[in-house]
């Protein structure tokens, strides 16, 4: 008896989309960074995300399962830039903004490529990956240039990125379940 692995993509995409959603609220100025958003990167963003990414490997879908993982750690690794300086400890002492806009660039780099991964595939896909990585580089800007207003930009960016993925997973859901497209993508 073959056993049916389910699609682990609205999983992952859905983890991505939230958590980058209440981020980037924050990154608006609504709210401060607080504890919704850390749980989220720990739970929602960084854990589903990388159970998603470990799914896609048991399919054999490389592209996906790299995907998830990376971002999936990647959320683990900021909510740990922004916890560990609580530890006292010396060497996790707060990140500084320039090395801090490093860290994002090098996210935007990997996405970049990940970007050019998607042509030829679905159009919001591409858009995810690409509004995902202006992000990135708008991020990384707007700490080496101390921007506030910057900052805020890039949050409006995040918030249509992460809706972007929220539509794709939950188009990816409905055409399954209604085993026909019901939303396009």
């Amino acid at each position: 008896m073959k056993t049916k692995i389910a699609n682990p993509a609205p999983l992952g995409l859905m983890g991505f989309a939230m958590t980058t959603i209440l981020l980037n609220i924050h990154n608006i100025g609504f709210f401060p960074l607080s504890s919704v958003i850390l749980a989220m990167g720990i739970c929602y963003g960084g854990l589903a995300q990388i159970v998603a990414g470990i799914m896609s490997f048991k399919k054999g879908n490389t592209f996906a399962a790299t995907a998830f993982t990376s971002y999936g750690f990647f959320w683990l690794s900021l909510v740990a830039v922004w916890m560990l300086p609580a530890t006292g400890i010396e060497a996790a002492a707060k990140t500084p903004p320039a090395f801090l806009a490093w860290y994002l660039a090098l996210w935007g780099i990997f996405t970049g490529f990940m970007w050019v991964g998607t042509w030829g595939n679905s159009k919001v896909q591409q858009f995810v990956f690409l509004s995902l990585t202006i992000l990135f580089f708008m991020l990384a800007a707007a700490l080496w240039a101390e921007s506030a207003m910057l900052h805020h930009f890039a949050g409006v960016v995040g918030v249509i990125c992460g809706s972007s993925a929220f539509y794709l997973a939950m188009a990816e859901i409905l055409e399954e379940v209604k085993g026909k497209r019901v939303l396009p993508y």
